[in-house]
């Protein structure tokens, strides 16, 4: 019986990991994504909470550990497993966003993953899964903001062979910003010091409390200058 509840069980708890998103909300930006945006938010201290503290607005978080672009099973899916499912109307003026790790590193273990990647996003940065959706979130007019991954501190990790497609997904995250002036790529390439194991956590894969913080950072930092020049939306 227990084994059986199991499944149910992570469904729930999938279901707690999202911020709902009501009518009279005073939120005006929105968070998705993977594990690397969810870490410590149950704790107060995540990507989302140092975006609300940086620029003292409330932030909408509904990233979930685990999510990915290329998933096809439904009712997890539905539940934030799948990135493109996350999203809620509301009146954003900005939407941030990351993703694309699990279905690299799950997807063929950082191995030979052209094919893969390319499925998310394109040589050329026009095509593929993450176009299709961040060309969906422009619509509603709102300024879209993806944020890469952080990379390993330089020492043994399980994600040290994914360097490379790290750095090729960002050359293509770069080619998609530069084709809309209201769609900004925040790399996090060079956030960790060599050596510096601070910013991650015991796995060495998901940012520490700390990375977190310096995470919500540097997108705070972009959205602050980005407003300053009147690029609040459209």
């Amino acid at each position: 019986m227990i084994r059986r509840l199991a499944p149910l069980a992570a469904l729930l708890f999938l279901m707690g990991c999202t911020e709902p998103v009501t009518r009279d909300s005073h939120a005006r930006i929105l968070l998705l994504g993977d594990s690397m945006m969810a870490m410590h938010s149950a704790k107060g201290m995540g990507v989302s909470h140092a975006i609300e503290q940086e620029l003292r607005q409330p932030v909408t978080d509904r990233s979930v550990v685990g999510a990915r672009y290329l998933f096809a099973l439904p009712i997890s899916g539905s539940m934030g497993l799948n990135i493109t499912k996350q999203y809620r109307p509301g009146k954003w003026d900005w939407i941030v966003l990351n993703g694309g790790g699990n279905d690299i590193w799950m997807g063929c273990g950082c191995g030979p993953c052209d094919g893969r990647i390319s499925r998310l996003i394109s040589r050329d940065g026009r095509r593929g899964r993450i176009p299709g959706f961040v060309s969906k979130l422009r619509q509603t007019g709102a300024q879209v903001v993806f944020v890469g991954y952080l990379r390993t501190p330089g020492v043994t990790s399980p994600i040290e062979g994914c360097a490379d497609d790290g750095d090729e997904m960002d050359r293509r995250l770069a080619r998609l910003a530069a084709l809309d002036r209201g769609v900004h790529f925040v790399s996090l390439a060079d956030l960790v010091p060599y050596g510096d194991r601070s910013y991650h956590g015991l796995d060495r894969i998901h940012p520490s409390a700390k990375g977190s913080r310096a995470i919500g950072e540097r997108i705070s930092d972009l959205i602050r200058e980005r407003s300053r020049r009147g690029q609040t939306v459209n």
